[in-house]
């Protein structure tokens, strides 16, 4: 039988969670800790906006780069 939708909504936010933690915690290590408005930015990014986030940020070299980034992805 094929998944109902529920199920399906349950596994894509379960991907996001997977993908924000994932992404905090790059960002974390490459920048050092993210400030709480970012980190609450990137936790209402959708799913393909945390993957394009996951690979732009291996270009980020500091935290304007990535607010710059936010900014961009906003409008």
């Amino acid at each position: 039988m094929g998944e109902s939708v529920i199920d399906q909504d349950i596994q894509e936010k379960g991907r996001q969670s997977e993908a924000v933690s994932l992404i905090l915690g790059l960002l974390n290590l490459c920048l050092g800790e993210i400030f709480s408005t970012l980190s609450q930015q990137i936790q209402e990014l959708s799913l393909e906006q945390l993957e394009t986030l996951g690979e732009a940020l291996l270009d980020f070299t500091r935290l304007t780069v990535l607010t710059t980034w936010l900014l961009d992805t906003e409008t």
